[in-house]
């Protein structure tokens, strides 16, 4: 495993077709949007979605469902080593952490809180790997329909049950994020995790498909790739997020409805090589 030397910071470009991107619980599952009409996706969205990848890929990951444990307490007791640094008055709470980190990729990219209580303090691991929320490039028009679900019962007797379905017609959405040396020294993440990182980034609505989001409606258009010259970089990665310029064609005389209705244009940045850029799959 080779540790991570340089930097590096990268966005994501991806479309939404006819599909809810990333529901609300608190607004009745509808896609989120602010104030001014422009659509989100929360990063824990984000990372939901990066971490399914990751174990498509056959990684192991600490925060999921379906392995047969109930919970996140259960997934750490089921791991004999971790169950004993952690127990007891006198826990190396350090080994635990390297132990944890080197078990589970998303503990050692994104962090981990572990809440014991009890004798054993809780432990919060900082990961190095850092996403931010998607927002829509335009405002995004969101659409309202009701359905009726059926259903047959006993005596072919059919109950259904009004709904209402929101989805976005369509949306460009962009997020950034970055990876850190200095806190990946102490995760143990590696050049080969950037690389893991990079390819779920690329393919990250691969088997993500739902009623919610059907097969097709969400796909990952342009991934940008910034590896800056050294552990410290010679530019903040706000300055490398405001280089990477998206807006709607000049002389568009119709709302954006594909991701070729934008240009994009990336700035040069001193000291920085330009990006790698990805096609998504």
């Amino acid at each position: 495993m080779t540790p991570l030397q340089n930097k590096i910071d990268f966005a994501v470009i991806f479309s939404v077709r006819g599909a809810n991107p990333n529901g609300d619980p608190l607004n009745g599952n509808r896609p989120r949007d602010d104030s001014a009409g422009y659509g989100e996706v929360s990063d824990v969205c984000i990372k939901r979605k990066l971490r399914n990848r990751l174990r498509d890929m056959g990684e192991s990951v600490f925060v999921q469902s379906g392995d047969g444990c109930d919970s996140l307490r259960a997934r750490l007791k089921s791991c004999e080593e971790l169950k004993k640094l952690s127990s007891g008055k006198n826990a190396d709470l350090r080994l635990f952490v390297q132990a944890a980190c080197a078990r589970w990729i998303d503990v050692r990219s994104f962090g981990q809180v572990f809440a014991f209580g009890g004798e054993c303090d809780s432990v919060f691991v900082r990961g190095p790997v850092t996403i931010g929320i998607a927002k829509s490039v335009s405002p995004v028009n969101i659409i309202t329909v009701q359905s009726k679900g059926g259903a047959y019962g006993k005596g072919g007797t059919e109950y259904g049950d009004m709904s209402e379905i929101s989805r976005v017609d369509f949306g460009l959405y962009v997020f950034n994020g970055s990876i850190n040396c200095p806190l990946a020294e102490k995760t143990g993440f590696t050049e080969e995790d950037a690389e893991k990182i990079k390819w779920a980034l690329i393919t990250l609505f691969d088997n993500d498909s739902s009623f919610a989001r059907p097969e097709g409606s969400m796909r990952v258009c342009r991934v940008y790739w910034w590896r800056h010259s050294a552990r410290t970089p010679a530019a903040s990665s706000a300055r490398v997020q405001r280089s990477l310029r998206i807006a709607e064609k000049a002389g568009l005389c119709h709302k954006p409805c594909s991701f070729e209705d934008y240009d994009i244009i990336t700035d040069s940045i001193g000291g920085i090589s330009p990006p790698e850029v990805f096609a998504g799959m």
